[in-house]
């Protein structure tokens, strides 16, 4: 990711364009809307703190709030996967994908949905994503960190239902060893297969193919809005995670 803040190129804003509702004539630029969106998450910013070269900080949210909301960043989010893997001459949806959690520390005055995951004993939230395996965030769902893996593991599959019409195998850690496989196996028709480090190794062991989901957490680092979670509600939460999914693949266009 860049140092310094960069806008959004013509060519950039032209593939954005095709999955935001741009027809209308509105009083704010949304090209200008999605920077000053892009900005607050690469930079971590309060909405507020927002500089006065991009939009007044409430219609920014506004949009922020409504694209989550009406599907609009769904959309986004969707048809960027699909454009990035086709750059790879890929098929537009994965048939292997991987499920995975990342326990992240919540700002103090955040109250909802927010618990003690024991394991790695972190005190906030929980984002369980679900990538290909070129690492693209294909379905996010956030709650507290003290739910478990296996049971909230099913919300992920229902947001992928009848999207990859190709998907023949899901790879998971043993945490989602429980009412997470007959679920996922009765829902989608796929394989679940358990891909953990082996017992008897120690430290960091890259597992083939689940490995692309650490690097997708590892990807988030470069967004300080993710570094910890700020957002009073799990919706905001996913969302920014699906913009910085977005802001990763539009950079290399």
């Amino acid at each position: 990711m860049r140092e310094k803040f960069e806008k959004l190129t013509d060519s950039q804003w032209e593939v954005m364009a095709g999955f935001l509702p741009v027809q209308r004539k509105r009083k704010n630029d949304l090209r200008e809307v999605v920077d000053s969106i892009r900005w607050i998450n690469e930079t971590g910013s309060q909405w507020r703190n927002l500089p006065a070269c991009f939009p007044c900080w409430d219609a920014v949210y506004y949009y922020f709030r409504q694209w989550k909301l009406d599907g609009t960043l769904y959309i986004l989010n969707i048809g960027l996967n699909i454009l990035e893997r086709s750059a790879w001459e890929k098929e537009d949806s994965p048939s292997l994908v991987c499920v995975d959690s990342q326990s992240i520390k919540v700002a103090p005055f955040i109250n909802n949905d927010k618990g003690i995951d024991g394991n790695k004993k972190v005190n906030g939230r929980k984002r369980q994503v679900l990538v290909d395996t070129l690492g693209l965030v294909w379905a996010v769902f956030v709650h507290a960190a003290n739910g478990n893996d296996s049971v909230y593991g099913c919300r992920l599959v229902e947001q992928i239902e009848g999207l990859c019409d190709r998907l023949k195998k899901i790879l998971v850690d043993k945490g989602y060893d429980g009412q997470f496989i007959p679920f996922a196996t009765q829902k989608l028709g796929v394989e679940v297969e358990i891909s953990s480090r082996p017992p008897t190794e120690r430290g960091f062991v890259p597992i083939k193919w689940r490995w692309v989901s650490e690097r997708t957490f590892g990807w988030f680092n470069f967004f300080r809005r993710l570094s910890k979670d700020y957002e009073k509600t799990v919706e905001s939460s996913e969302a920014w995670i699906m913009w910085a999914n977005c802001q990763m693949i539009i950079s290399k266009w």
